[in-house]
């Protein structure tokens, strides 16, 4: 492709929309534009990498005996009235009526439809296991939408269904997306850890993300600095220490400390520390929130160095979300204003983090304004259900190893589930099984943002000066770059790009009649992997300078075997030549 030709609207100036460097980059490359909020046009260097992204998704998945199909994006309402998703779902489901005042909405996902679809063609155990996919546009109306693709209205996805006669079955299914997945990330050069994950609203048990690493991620992890273990920070766990033994200790009575004024925990501590318990430290101090959950109140007790986990918290509720109560309604729960809750003498439901109850003698609240217990014992001066609810951090203990926990921020790239019979039970997608008995099909749900992917690449590889695309997924793989005004450095930059395209090397010919600092600008913007300057030098010296995108020093290959050479280096950078007819 000749520059010329090409349609790339880079721009000088960073759209003041704009803050996330994907978002950025991608507009400044001319790479996608805005057309409202959350909404985007693919120009064609945008097109030709997310083509890319799928092509790989869909070798791999093809390669893993998944089935590619393609479902309807317009949908009727009873689908999701029959799983009960359309009230769950929420405002960002995207609700529309036809003409006749029927309930249709766009589809946000699929379990539904495939479900659907499955009741209605499979008999038997005979006909599974079944994994069918597809890449289809998703619209989902985010209150938010924000950082350009990373968060959108209407994206591309890659969303596959596993159907299988068994728990057992199920998992192999699982193992094999999973593996599928390493594979998909692998190849498309993004760095990533895979994580455990809430199942959110899609239901069902086992679930896991695969997280691309970027410190500009929305999302929190963690990971052992020594074994295997990874989590979303939404469920992330945390090593509990070693029961106290309280009983050795001849622990104080419990007593109640005028404590004027003093709220948070850490005027607590610094208050009782210069007038009641100089020894006092944060993490002997109880945390106690009251939360409204469906129709009624709960106390989460943490330790005074946690922070409550509300996402857990929810989730052991059974229910979609929590909120902390109003100031009203903590007093009216508790007798006291915020900051002096405490699980003694709550009249209601308590639930207390596992730490807490290794506290051997602690600090709480005592409901009553200006007050505050001491000496304060799990199992002798309160009770509660103990739950983990706690927030993990940096540096906490590995649940499976012990050894230090590593924070990082990432942006969830692909989610894989085990939904068990969450939807073929009430949707009634049954099979008969090798006894003749009716058993509910238990299916698997594995998706991939692959629009959201574009950006993470970005997010994870950029500099000051643009993206550097991994190679698998660049838009071009080669930019020739001829500079001065002499026709012989045009005329050989015409026959090289020829020469490579007969290769089946993807190469971009910048012909425009630009300054090399232009050229040079914007081919560090757009990202090509691999530059060719061609100049005077080069020519005089029959070898011309060779750049890879990520890397300060060039090369110089002469001319005779610079089109081997370039075949080689795109290879060995994850890239294909393409087949030609």
């Amino acid at each position: 492709m000749r520059y010329t030709k090409a349609f790339i609207p880079t721009l000088k100036e960073v759209p003041k929309e704009a803050i996330q460097p994907s978002h950025i980059l991608l507009l400044r490359g001319g790479f996608i534009r805005m057309v409202g909020a959350g909404i985007y046009e693919l120009l064609p260097l945008g097109l030709r990498v997310l083509q890319k992204i799928s092509g790989i998704v869909r070798e791999e998945m093809d390669r893993a005996d998944a089935q590619e199909l393609l479902l309807p994006a317009f949908l009727p309402a009873q689908y999701f009235q029959e799983s009960g998703r359309w009230e769950t779902f929420g405002a960002a489901l995207l609700r529309l009526k036809d003409r006749r005042g029927n309930d249709y909405h766009l589809g946000p996902t699929h379990e539904e439809i495939i479900t659907d679809l499955v009741r209605r063609e499979i008999r038997s155990y005979r006909q599974l296991p079944l994994n069918l996919y597809q890449i289809q546009m998703k619209f989902r109306d985010e209150p938010r939408p924000r950082a350009g693709i990373l968060r959108g209205r209407e994206f591309l996805m890659k969303d596959a269904y596993s159907f299988d006669t068994s728990e057992e079955a199920a998992e192999r299914s699982y193992a094999q997306m999973r593996e599928a997945y390493h594979a998909i990330f692998g190849r498309l050069g993004l760095e990533y850890r895979i994580v455990q994950a809430d199942s959110g609203a899609m239901g069902g048990s086992t679930s896991a993300e695969f997280q691309v690493l970027a410190e500009t991620g929305e999302d929190a992890i963690v990971a052992c600095t020594a074994c295997e273990y990874a989590a979303n920070v939404e469920v992330a766990e945390a090593r509990i220490e070693a029961e106290a033994e309280i009983e050795a200790l001849g622990l104080a009575a419990l007593e109640k400390v005028h404590t004027p004024g003093v709220g948070s925990i850490e005027a607590v501590v610094a208050f009782l520390r210069a007038e009641h318990l100089p020894a006092l430290e944060a993490n002997a101090t109880m945390k106690s929130l009251v939360y409204t959950a469906g129709d009624g109140l709960v106390l989460a007790v943490v330790r005074g160095d946690h922070e409550v986990n509300e996402i857990k918290l929810a989730r052991h509720l059974g229910q979609a979300e929590v909120q902390l109560a109003s100031d009203a309604e903590v007093e009216r729960a508790t007798g006291a204003s915020v900051g002096f809750a405490g699980p003694i003498g709550f009249e209601g439901r308590v639930l207390v983090d596992p730490a807490v109850t290794r506290i051997a003698d602690g600090v709480c609240g005592a409901n009553e304004r200006d007050h505050h217990f001491a000496h304060v014992r799990f199992g002798r001066d309160f009770e509660g259900e103990q739950v983990d609810l706690r927030t993990v951090r940096d540096g906490d203990p590995c649940p499976r190893c012990a050894a230090p926990l590593r924070s990082y921020r990432g942006i969830e790239g692909g989610h894989i589930f085990i939904l068990g019979t969450h939807y073929s039970a009430k949707m009634g997608a049954t099979f008969l099984d090798e006894a003749g008995e009716e058993r509910p099909v238990v299916m698997g749900c594995y998706g991939i943002g692959v629009s959201r992917l574009m950006a993470a690449a970005i997010e994870q590889h950029h500099d000051a000066d643009g993206m550097r695309w991994p190679m698998p997924i660049a838009p071009y793989q080669v930019l020739l770059t001829p500079i001065g005004k002499g026709e012989e450095a045009l005329s050989l930059a015409a026959r090289l790009h020829d020469s490579l395209q007969a290769s089946g090397v993807e190469v971009l010919l910048d012909d425009r009649g630009e300054r090399p600092g232009v050229k040079f600008k914007d081919a560090d913007l757009i990202g090509i992997p691999i530059r060719v300057t061609i100049g005077k030098r080069g020519l005089d010296s029959g070898a011309l300078e060779v750049k890879l995108r990520d890397q300060a020093e060039a090369q110089s290959v002469p001319i005779d075997e610079l089109v081997q050479h370039l075949c080689d280096r795109v290879v060995a950078l994850g890239g294909r030549l393409r087949s030609l007819p």
